[in-house]
């Protein structure tokens, strides 16, 4: 009979110890199914006496069951105990990347608790597999080779919702994912005095997205001479022709070119349906520079993205002619609301945002940053329905523009944003939780009826938004309540620690 891993009620088993008591047990028959010790998740220090005797087999017996010629890699490990599968990772014979792909779709969060074994042992912490990052009840067939690689678990983010706010005429829940006390709050408020005053306004002024590539030719002169022919009406039918082949949502609307030397920059703009639509136009933007190497073969693409796009990176150019959707919006907020609720005034307000969101940017030579914090609305509800969020630094350049209107009584106040990228198909819009915000907004997926609609519902409910925000923290700012509100919802008593917490001066004693 094989020797055997003895364990009881009285005998604390930890998969940890396993790694220091690995014995060499010889099987009869090593395809043969075994018992399994507890997995790594069932909370569960020790076994009781009814669960079966558990043995760790060599890492040849391993071996040979893993390499079983009539079975496949996912039969294999389905035979092997979760300490036997990262025995055979740590002698290199599985990679940690591939876990997934090895197991099958019927075995992925088994897949990330073995991965989690393994780094948090590898680690000189040791803390990954029994941290409390989560990886439990997870769809991860959503995320296997869409969203992420390597996955050891999920980051949950508080979802709040704020509003309703009123845009073009319809109410919608305003969903924001984040970690930052008053903001929610905030843009509640905002919420409400726009309401107050009928709602919001928008109007989409131009809708593409953008791919810059770079281009090298052996001179300057047959760089010119290329630009020439994709400037010209032939040369950009050929173009157009060609990146329209690869999808029938991605329309090439123009081609902006430029040399420096005798490398050539090419910012194709195309529209993209629902999807926020990077792949789209990548794959697109290849195959119309196939088409332009049959004119040109001595030119070499150094890169399909030659920052000439420009994503997730300030740019005047994105600021001026805009990437993804460029939406304005407007709304006219009644004076008695201005004092009643924002607890300041129309004139005060004005002088603010001139003082601080144009001059104060100008000193500070902004690009696209004339606001007081689009950002924070823009990416909490980025995270919330799915979006890139690395795409926030771009999709969050805004202009924040307040004037008195109605003889001055009222407030006129708008933002423009010419760059928000998003789509409500692909990426992160697969998985289950942000599809429920998407459903909730009423924009999940493609518009059957208008493509692309979704995606710029999507962008004009953002920018309202926004306004919502600017528009709250302006008058905080205005009326002194800053420091106020996030001291009462931003700094728990209950969860910030007592070294932390602010300490009211009381006076200061006498020594004699």
């Amino acid at each position: 009979m094989a020797p055997t891993l003895q364990f009881s009620a009285a005998s604390p088993f930890s998969l940890r110890d396993l790694e220091h008591k690995l014995r060499q047990v010889h099987l009869a028959n090593p395809a043969k199914s075994l018992p399994s010790p507890p997995s790594s998740d069932s909370g569960s220090s020790s076994r009781s006496e009814e669960e079966p005797d558990y043995f760790l087999r060599s890492y040849s017996d391993c071996l040979a069951i893993y390499e079983h010629p009539s079975r496949s890699k996912s039969e294999s490990l389905a035979l092997l105990s979760d300490e036997e599968v990262i025995l055979l990772a740590n002698h290199g014979k599985i990679a940690l990347y591939a876990l997934e792909k090895l197991f099958g779709m019927d075995q992925l969060e088994r897949a990330v608790s073995i991965r989690r074994a393994i780094i948090s042992r590898s680690s000189s912490t040791k803390t990954l597999e029994s941290s409390n990052i989560p990886y439990t009840n997870y769809d991860y067939s959503r995320v296997l080779g869409a969203c992420c690689e390597n996955v050891v678990g999920y980051i949950p983010i508080p979802l709040g919702v704020a509003g309703p706010l009123k845009v073009d005429g319809k109410s919608y829940p305003i969903p924001m994912a984040t970690a930052e006390g008053t903001l929610v709050a905030s843009t509640s408020r905002g919420c409400k005095a726009l309401n107050a005053g009928g709602g919001v306004s928008t109007v989409l002024t131009a809708d593409g997205m953008t791919r810059g590539p770079a281009i090298d030719f052996p001179s300057v002169k047959l760089a010119g001479k290329a630009k020439a022919w994709v400037d010209s009406p032939e040369g950009h039918a050929a173009m157009k022709e060609a990146f329209e082949s690869t999808s029938r949502f991605a329309k090439l609307k123009s081609l902006k070119t430029a040399l420096a030397g005798r490398t050539m920059y090419i910012r194709f703009t195309t529209t993209t349906g629902d999807a926020m639509g990077m792949n789209m136009i990548s794959k697109g933007t290849e195959k119309a520079l196939d088409a332009m190497k049959e004119q040109f073969p001595e030119m070499v693409v150094l890169a399909l993205s030659g920052n000439y796009c420009t994503d997730k990176k300030p740019a005047a150019i994105n600021w001026i002619e805009g990437r993804g959707k460029s939406v304005v919006a407007e709304a006219v907020v009644p004076g008695d609301v201005v004092k009643s609720v924002l607890k300041t005034t129309v004139k005060d307000l004005c002088n603010l945002n001139v003082k601080k969101n144009l001059i104060g940017s100008a000193m500070a030579g902004s690009i696209g940053g004339f606001n007081a914090h689009a950002a924070n609305i823009l990416t909490a509800i980025f995270l919330a329905t799915g979006q890139d969020p690395a795409q926030n630094v771009e999709s969050s350049q805004c202009m924040t523009l307040l004037e008195p209107t109605n003889d001055g009584q009222d407030l006129l106040v708008s933002v423009t944003m010419p760059c928000i990228e998003v789509g409500t198909v692909g990426g992160g819009t697969v998985l289950a939780a942000q599809q429920g915000v998407l459903e909730m907004l009423g924009v999940k997926g493609a518009n059957a009826q208008q493509p692309g609609k979704n995606a710029q519902t999507l962008a004009r409910i953002i920018a309202s938004a926004v306004l919502a925000g600017e528009l709250s923290l302006l008058s905080a700012l205005a009326a002194g309540h800053l420091i106020k509100a996030h001291m009462a919802h931003n700094r728990s008593q209950v969860n910030t620690p007592a070294s932390s917490q602010p300490v009211t001066p009381g006076p200061i004693p006498v020594r004699s």
